[in-house]
């Protein structure tokens, strides 16, 4: 009997141990999860975004050339940014949890699948990262900068010229004839005055 007890005491005290190594895994998993943020820059630079592991926006940069996109453009490149950070924290979890806890662990994995849920992939992305060191674990990639200028202010049509009229063949223009002053004698004005 005394022998049961010791045996249960030992196993009460092993199974202690392990759960306090793990409590303490934990609590280095969590440390690390909460230090994730993933910054996200245009490749002109315009815009940077910067996500916590909560995927909750931290911190928004915009440069002078940004203004000069039309604003739901600009909100969409804003958006497009967000959610390419927010598709890299569950990758960066995965290295915290595989450096604490392990990747085999069953309450792990759920907090992965759950991040896998709630931050999916990104829209396709290309070109590489432009990132700023800020000390801790960071993912950075490359935001593709289809902004293209504003068309400029265009004219209303003009409406189209009236066309010529028709040309017609040159009249000859008869000329008045011109009296000689002779002509004048000639006149009969039946003894009346021309003048009425």
């Amino acid at each position: 009997m005394v022998e049961d007890i010791g045996a249960a005491e030992r196993m009460v005290q092993q199974w202690q141990e392990r759960a306090a190594e793990k409590a303490e895994k934990f609590g280095r998993m969590q440390q690390e999860i909460e230090q994730i943020s993933v910054t996200e820059t245009s490749r002109d630079g315009a815009i940077q975004v910067t996500i916590g592991s909560n995927g909750i926006l931290q911190s928004l940069q915009l440069s002078e050339n940004a203004s000069n996109r039309p604003m739901p453009k600009l909100a969409a490149e804003i958006m497009r940014a967000v959610q390419i950070a927010q598709a890299k924290i569950p990758e960066l979890m995965q290295q915290a949890v595989a450096g604490t806890v392990g990747l085999e662990d069953s309450a792990a994995q759920h907090v992965l699948g759950e991040a896998r849920k709630n931050f999916p992939e990104p829209p396709a992305a290309e070109d590489g990262p432009q990132g700023h060191d800020s000390g801790v674990p960071e993912m950075q990639f490359g935001l593709e900068d289809d902004y293209e200028e504003p068309p400029q202010r265009q004219q209303p049509p003009q409406r189209p010229a009236a066309p010529p009229p028709p040309q017609q063949p040159p009249q000859q223009q008869q000329r008045p004839s011109r009296r000689r002053p002779d002509d004048f004698d000639d006149d009969d004005f039946s003894g009346g005055s021309f003048l009425r």
